[in-house]
């Protein structure tokens, strides 16, 4: 199990807004420093959908899941408001290009061992999966 401390460690990743950060009103911290434009896209759109989610978190480098095929670090850790999903915690990882499912072995293996840790770990109470966009993650857990 990971301490609160993995979200005030001195090595948390720096941004600079406009480059590689944005502001956020429902993000853990006051901005988001994302890795990628998909990243900053998604988390665009979660900051836009304020009546559903609660909070979310760009989950840093300390968090990660041991899987037979090395560390595994999902993106994000998401919490929407009760009575609206049915999946109110929501770990994802998001992906670009979605539409081939590309991905590479090596991701695909820590994918599958993320969904099976999740649910190993709380039931149904969190939901891992992957996607790429704010709509595909309101799918999966409004279905």
């Amino acid at each position: 199990m990971f301490s609160t401390n993995i979200f005030t460690e001195p090595d948390l990743k720096k941004g600079a807004l406009g480059v590689n950060a944005i502001e956020a009103k429902r993000h853990l911290y006051d901005y988001v420093i994302y890795d990628s434009t998909n990243e900053r896209d998604f988390a665009t759109e979660l900051e836009a959908h304020s009546k559903e989610v609660e909070i979310y978190v760009k989950l840093p480098k300390g968090f990660y899941i041991n899987t037979p095929v090395g560390k595994y670090n999902p993106d994000w850790a998401i919490a929407f408001y009760e009575g609206k999903v049915k999946h109110i915690y929501f770990v994802a990882e998001t992906k670009g290009d979605m539409s081939s499912l590309e991905l590479r072995k090596i991701e695909e293996a820590k994918a599958h061992c993320a969904r099976e840790h999740f649910r190993a770990i709380s039931g149904e109470n969190v939901k891992y999966d992957v996607v790429s966009s704010y709509e595909k993650l309101w799918e999966l857990v409004h279905g």
